[in-house]
């Protein structure tokens, strides 16, 4: 248990046994599952946490508790690492009153078929208001950031916002690390497909006087709220956050490879500022997304395959299209000998994304890399450069 407040306390848990977050994401320092309680004339808890934490974090609130009994549970995000315990809570406090909006309860019921809440249940709209007592909370829907019945609710008294999984990061709290680096990766990987959802809770947020940011994953933060503000700004419209160049590459014998490297190496002669190279099949696939969408211009190198594309390649495309990935100068290295398709491929899958601007300079190899392909290189360092 620790003070955020003087009224309100941390009660979530870490989790280092945990592998893959989601099924898919790599999460080397583990997780945090966040849960805060309030203690005022009324006491609101928000949100529970992972299953396999139940007997922990039921430790921690009654820690917080003393002697006392929750008069609320706020159920901002009904995806089961928040979720999952809701139950044994209610068990535990049959008194106490669930607080959601009508999806909320709709998915409760789908997740737990043998709850009757009866007449112990509030069902809040949009900018509804409730009072603690000294407390004032107000809830702030936030549809599909990143799931339908997500709310956020900010506590006026002190200046708290808990933002459900907004503002979220992997990795645990018993652990140091950048923030940033971890939340680009958990945004884009979880939220980024909803940037317009995003900016549209970023426009409510404008108008409240936040002090301490609460969400469901990762740290409280309380220091320069507008770093934390800004990025989630940029990332939800899809800005390029840094200036450099990302080349992403698939090579079954090297022969791309080869020309991935001749084109770094250019660039860097160039005094490009920063040159990101990365191999699909050997990196995490959630850390070349991120990288993606952090820089303003990306490269794509691969083989014909199967009068297609190679599979991690067309992989780490779909990734980015079924984001939104947009606002971006993308470039192509093809290799291909008898059918080359590659190009073709790559260029037809980005046709729904918005405002992609496509370099007048491509590199096609038959093969190998030969004596006009290093033309074609230098001629792409220099339009990537300008």
């Amino acid at each position: 248990m620790t003070n955020i407040t003087e009224d309100i306390f941390y009660i979530g848990v870490n989790d280092h046994d945990i592998d893959l977050f989601e099924g898919q994401y790599t999460v080397p320092n583990g997780m945090a599952y966040n849960s805060y309680v309030i203690l005022d004339e009324k006491i609101a808890v928000f949100d529970t946490v992972d299953g396999n934490f139940k007997k922990e974090w039921l430790a921690n609130l009654k820690e917080a508790l003393g002697d006392r009994t929750p008069d609320y549970l706020i159920i901002q995000h009904m995806e089961p690492d928040h979720s999952a315990n809701i139950m044994a809570f209610l068990e535990e406090y049959p008194e106490t009153i669930a607080v959601g909006n009508a999806k909320t309860f709709k998915m409760l019921s789908e997740y737990f078929e043998q709850l009757d809440l009866g007449d112990r249940k509030l069902t809040v709209t949009d900018r509804q208001t409730l009072s603690l007592g000294r407390h004032e909370l107000k809830f702030i829907f936030a549809p599909m950031v990143h799931w339908p019945e997500v709310m956020l609710t900010y506590d006026s008294t002190d200046k708290v916002l808990f933002s459900a999984d907004a503002f979220g990061k992997f990795g645990a709290l018993d652990i140091e690390e950048d923030w940033a680096c971890e939340a680009r990766r958990y945004y884009f990987g979880i939220v980024g497909k909803f940037g317009a959802q995003v900016q549209a809770v970023l426009k409510k947020a404008s108008a409240l006087d936040i002090q301490t940011i609460c969400a469901l994953h990762g740290p409280v933060l309380k220091e320069n709220l507008s770093y934390y503000l800004d990025l989630y700004n940029t990332w939800s419209s899809y800005s390029a956050e840094s200036e450099g160049i990302m080349i992403a590459y698939t090579s079954v014998y090297g022969n791309t490879k080869k020309a991935v490297q001749l084109l770094a190496e250019k660039l860097t002669e160039k005094g490009c500022p920063k040159v990101v190279v990365c191999d699909l099949a050997r990196e995490d696939m959630a850390e070349a997304v991120e990288d993606a969408f952090r820089y303003g211009k990306l490269v794509l190198a691969t083989t014909t395959y199967n009068g297609d594309i190679f599979p991690f390649m067309r992989t780490f495309i779909e990734s980015l299209t079924e984001r939104n990935y947009q606002n971006r100068t993308l470039g192509i290295i093809e290799n291909g000998s008898w059918a080359s398709t590659a190009g073709k491929v790559m260029k037809s899958m980005f046709e729904k994304s918005k405002n992609i601007t496509w370099l007048e300079n491509s590199v096609q190899i038959t093969a190998s890399v030969k004596s006009d392909n290093l033309l074609q290189i230098d001629a792409m360092a220099e339009e990537l450069c300008k």
